[in-house]
């Protein structure tokens, strides 16, 4: 089983991983949503966040923009970034990651390593 986190704005993905209210956390088995939360962000420093969201069980994260000083943050918890996805809402994000459909715009991700 998977979980899968989205950092959240008003019922969308947020344009920036720690500029979001909270993560919608779908666990996730055979290509099926099987269970659905909602974790309020704690109010701890970005750098943190990793550890917290490992503590979760989260195994993979969909986001739009993050900061790249963090991105390496997330390797010593095995945590699969899928950066520079376009916002829409969590249904459709957590649809098309199940479907293999996920497409990261180039533009951002050179934007972010830059």
């Amino acid at each position: 089983m998977k979980k899968v986190a989205i950092p959240v704005v008003d019922g969308k993905l947020s344009e920036y991983f720690g500029g979001c209210n909270h993560y919608e956390i779908f666990s996730v088995d055979a290509g099926f949503v099987k269970s659905e939360e909602i974790e309020k962000r704690p109010e701890i420093s970005i750098a943190k966040i990793p550890g917290w969201i490992a503590g979760k069980g989260v195994t993979d994260i969909i986001t739009h923009r993050i900061d790249k000083r963090i991105i390496n943050d997330f390797i010593p918890y095995g945590i699969n970034l899928f950066i520079g996805i376009a916002v829409n809402s969590t249904h459709r994000l957590i649809e098309d990651y199940l479907s293999g459909n996920l497409r990261s715009d180039e533009k951002i991700i050179s934007e972010i390593m830059a």
